[in-house]
């Protein structure tokens, strides 16, 4: 994301007081850039998601310091903050990914695969089968079964005690101290 099923997830969340981290796509950020601002004035987390949606594997070091610097950027001009974390697309990483992002790379626990089944109950079946406490959930607001999958996902996930919070607020809470160039796919 982010895209305009965004806005509908943010009410829902803050409905339910829960947080989500927000992975962009910069060169989205600059047309929903209105979104980006509510994502982070709502207390979400915004993280870096490369400006291209491109597997930085297959780029070099120029390259990638180009696909993070370019969506910092954007996203501290909409919101006066810089991304602390970044998802690779695809989780693609290496060495080189890891030592250039300068960030944590943040992966997940529960790939809900919603962008391949495009299916709202296959969504919030992969979630609620397999959620435990310190996981990292993936799912892309770009789909609409996925935003119809989180506005049934968010009260289900509070009504059974979980409390749904930004990648730092879990790291943080769960007694991690995330380092640059390493990668995490759950803090339990």
């Amino acid at each position: 994301g982010p895209s305009e099923n965004t806005k509908t997830i943010l009410s829902t969340l803050k409905a339910n007081d829960a947080v989500a981290t927000f992975f962009v796509v910069g060169s989205r950020a600059r047309t929903y850039s209105s979104i980006i601002k509510d994502e982070y004035a709502s207390g979400c987390e915004i993280g870096n998601h490369s400006y291209n949606h491109v597997t930085l594997t297959k780029c070099d070091i120029g390259h990638i310091k180009s696909e993070i610097n370019n969506t910092n950027s954007v996203v501290k001009n909409l919101t006066g903050a810089s991304p602390v974390i970044m998802r690779p697309p695809g989780g693609s990483q290496n060495s080189t990914v890891r030592n250039t992002v300068d960030m944590p790379l943040i992966l997940w626990s529960i790939d809900t695969l919603d962008w391949k089944t495009r299916n709202e109950s296959k969504t919030v079946s992969a979630v609620m089968n397999n959620v435990k406490d310190g996981d990292i959930v993936l799912m892309h607001d770009i789909h609409e079964p996925t935003k119809e999958a989180a506005l049934e996902l968010i009260p289900k996930l509070r009504a059974k005690g979980y409390q749904l919070v930004t990648v730092s607020e879990l790291a943080k809470y769960q007694g991690y101290t995330m380092k640059k160039g390493n990668a995490y796919s759950s803090f339990r």
